[in-house]
């Protein structure tokens, strides 16, 4: 499919420099251009790339000076990054849908299944399953016996999804991901653990996204939940009884611990790990690597284990790589100070 410069900008609401009629059908990366494709210009630090790049189209930002004409025909927007998240949902959604049921597919003639769905090869379906529609299960998808999706979701192959989770609309779940595993839980005896049944439920709210590998346990009683809006990186462990917040989002490796509760538009960076049984407020901002051992207010910026504020933390680390510097120092300052003892017997 293929757009002309004058159709974008009037997407976009962005103002044509150049051939109005020039066309692309592609995406890349500015200095990776190819002509055929559109790119954009967010940052001076790039602008160097705008004279040399193959890109048909460039997005550029009202902000930045040129020094020179540019070859690429140019579309002037207020935010050039914006933009091109727009033009690429627009994009997305242009594509044609799979539909229809594999033959290899199994589907129990207990489940429901909405209008307009796809349900890939070696996909399974057990009983009492309800999928609403258009929506999108590839090959080697397991949905374990009374779950429920909800409208136009999209589930990528090697999901699994156990019993009786519940899924809203427009969730989109990436290959190798488990909702509904066991929660950890064990109690110890004398001779070593006991097994404590998991008999919750995975309640997934609307317009979620999860990565790849991530992992959302359920509830030892009620429900885990990840609420609407909430996004989750690959290789992210959530474990059981958890409540993420609204539109909160996680990067890869992030551990929450059991029965602990995120607020509402927190975001944490790679490898942040939650201690259990703690509350997260609203609007928290982690570090990568940050480590919680205990509950945090609302409304802050926070870095390292236990965090702090990031200015305290920098500073700390600068002091950190001196430590063998000043350890010497004290070590000869202690010398000095049982020499002048010695003297003074």
């Amino acid at each position: 499919m293929e757009f002309t410069a004058k159709q974008i900008a009037q997407f976009v609401q962005g103002k044509v420099d150049g051939d109005e009629n020039a066309t692309v059908h592609t995406f890349t990366k500015i200095e990776e251009g190819k002509e055929g494709a559109i790119s954009f210009l967010a940052s001076p630090k790039y602008a160097h790339y705008l004279y040399s790049t193959a890109s048909t189209i460039v997005l550029v930002d009202e902000s930045i000076e040129l020094d020179k004409p540019a070859k690429p025909t140019i579309i002037w927007v207020k935010n050039a990054r914006d933009c091109v998240a727009k033009l690429l949902m627009m994009y997305e959604s242009s594509k044609p849908k799979k539909k229809g049921i594999d033959e290899l597919a199994f589907i129990s003639p207990k489940a429901v299944i909405g209008k307009d769905c796809y349900i890939g090869a070696f996909a399974y379906i057990g009983d009492g399953v309800v999928i609403g529609d258009g929506c999108q299960i590839y090959p080697n998808v397991t949905i374990c016996d009374n779950s429920k999706l909800g409208n136009h979701c999209l589930i990528y192959p090697n999901v699994s999804i156990y019993h009786d989770c519940v899924i809203g609309n427009q969730v989109t779940i990436h290959s190798g991901s488990v909702i509904g595993a066991d929660g950890f839980g064990f109690a110890p005896n004398a001779e070593g653990y006991d097994k404590i049944p998991q008999i919750g439920i995975v309640t997934i709210e609307d317009n979620v996204e999860i990565g790849a590998n991530t992992c959302v346990d359920r509830s030892t009683m009620g429900s885990t939940y990840i609420r609407k809006g909430v996004k989750l990186d690959n290789l992210v462990q959530i474990a059981h009884n958890t409540d993420i917040g609204e539109n909160t989002v996680m990067s890869a490796q992030v551990g929450i611990a059991g029965s602990t509760k995120v607020g509402k538009w927190c975001m944490f960076g790679g490898q942040v790990g939650i201690a259990g049984h703690i509350e997260i407020g609203d609007k928290v901002f982690l570090g990568a690597q940050s480590g919680v051992p205990g509950k945090l207010k609302g409304n802050q910026t926070l870095i390292g284990t236990p965090p702090m504020n990031p200015r305290s933390y920098f500073k700390s680390q600068a002091i950190f790589q001196r430590l063998p510097e000043l350890y010497k120092q004290l070590n000869d300052l202690q010398k000095q100070v049982d020499e002048l003892k010695a003297k003074c017997k």
